[in-house]
């Protein structure tokens, strides 16, 4: 007899307006937005309170502030954060024995079998309740036999409150939900379904697949699975250790620090274009220096999770001037980012502007079309190729950027 399947998703409520309100209980109840200060900052995250005024998170500040001017705005502070995050990640880490970290502020945890000892949904009960009482933060759960019910579950379940879906009761929970509910419907496929004439779940589970894929694509089907509650997706485990790196071996030593130079940033902006490219966050980089006499020292530092460019790129030439000190020929050098999480870039807002933002999305959108040194930054172009990451002339010449110190 097979056994049925128990996933728990667990999620953070509004975590950095949890945050701060754990910190400064005066902001309890009250509207609270958290991004950048200016008229040019973005909203970064946003209390329950603020959004029957129509505010949600990545719109602009200003335009906010004219939608809820009674709003309390904090400009954040990523690092505060991340400390939250890991002490979430504790609690569960000692508490279940596999998990998997989709971000910053979101879980998963495979509970198959455990309750041969005791009951699944108190067990997930108590692990919600411990996480509240130790870190101080709202959170609520979803527990069925797969992750995505259980994280539309958890969605039905906020504010910080649980859902349980029995095995079996899948499509009858998801039915009377509209289609926006399915994650990877975003707003683009949500109006080409409304133009169908499809405002629920229960209409697709209704539809034949054949027809969804004709109107979506290859996704029709994927979205036909979800809204009739199918789902393999596995728990991925978290690892601390995960990470991405590169390393570049000279033909010849040298101690030329603009080649260098150019050399490091041209590897930290690559990498923190692969963070974004797959929705990751780090929180730990490091730089390694292998010298003539083949002697090899490397220096890290943690940092809250980021994927921008200009917080990755000055850390990196941080830790080599901290690092470079021997005065010897180099022969090697490499940069990793570790401690990645599942995340978008929504943890960069306290400090970037709307045209921050802007930059980053369309350099991104050129770089996924015409590949990743279609834009260079003036300072790396002297470096020919990096490591294994190829060679960054490829056809037309790229754009080019100049290169600011923040």
């Amino acid at each position: 007899m097979k056994l049925d399947k128990s996933i728990i998703h667990l999620d953070l409520d509004t975590f950095f307006v949890s945050v701060e309100r754990r910190l400064d209980s005066r902001l309890n109840d009250k509207p609270l937005m958290v991004g950048g200060l200016g008229d040019r900052g973005v909203v970064a995250a946003c209390s329950y309170e603020t959004r029957k005024f129509g505010v949600h998170s990545g719109m602009s500040m200003k335009v906010a502030r004219q939608l809820c001017p009674q709003a309390t705005i904090i400009k954040g502070n990523a690092s505060t954060y991340t400390k939250h995050s890991h002490l979430v990640t504790e609690i569960i880490r000692n508490k279940v024995p596999s998990f998997e970290k989709a971000s910053v502020d979101e879980f998963y945890a495979d509970l198959t079998g455990m309750d041969r000892f005791f009951g699944i949904r108190q067990f997930a009960h108590e692990l919600r309740q411990e996480i509240i009482r130790e870190s101080g933060l709202p959170i609520s759960f979803g527990l069925s036999q797969n992750k995505v019910v259980s994280k539309i579950a958890t969605g039905e379940a906020k504010p910080n409150a649980e859902k349980f879906i029995q095995a079996g009761t899948e499509k009858d929970f998801l039915a009377p939900l509209t289609v926006n509910k399915i994650p990877m419907i975003g707003n683009k496929t949500f109006q080409k379904l409304l133009n169908l004439g499809v405002r629920k779940v229960k209409t697709i589970q209704e539809m034949p697949v054949e027809m969804l894929e004709s109107v979506l694509g290859k996704n029709g089907r994927i979205i036909w699975k979800r809204a009739n509650g199918i789902d393999q997706s596995p728990i991925i485990p978290f690892h601390e250790r995960k990470s991405i790196s590169t390393e570049r071996t000279f033909n010849r030593d040298t101690i030329d620090m603009i080649r260098l130079h150019a050399t490091l940033v041209a590897m930290a902006e690559s990498l923190a274009y692969q963070l974004r490219k797959g929705n990751k966050l780090t929180s730990v980089v490091s730089v390694k220096i292998r010298y003539s006499d083949f002697q090899t020292q490397s220096k890290q530092a943690k940092i809250p999770y980021t994927s921008a460019d200009h917080i990755l790129i000055p850390k990196v030439e941080e830790l080599f001037k901290q690092l470079y000190s021997r005065r010897l020929l180099i022969r090697l050098i490499g940069v990793r980012f570790s401690g990645l999480v599942g995340g978008n870039y929504q943890i960069n807002l306290f400090d970037d502007s709307e045209e921050m933002l802007s930059l980053y999305n369309s350099l991104d959108k050129i770089k996924n079309r015409f590949g990743e040194h279609s834009v260079m930054r003036a300072v790396t172009l002297g470096t020919k190729t990096i490591g294994r990451m190829g060679n960054p002339f490829n056809g037309d010449p790229p754009i080019v950027l100049a290169h600011r110190k923040q």
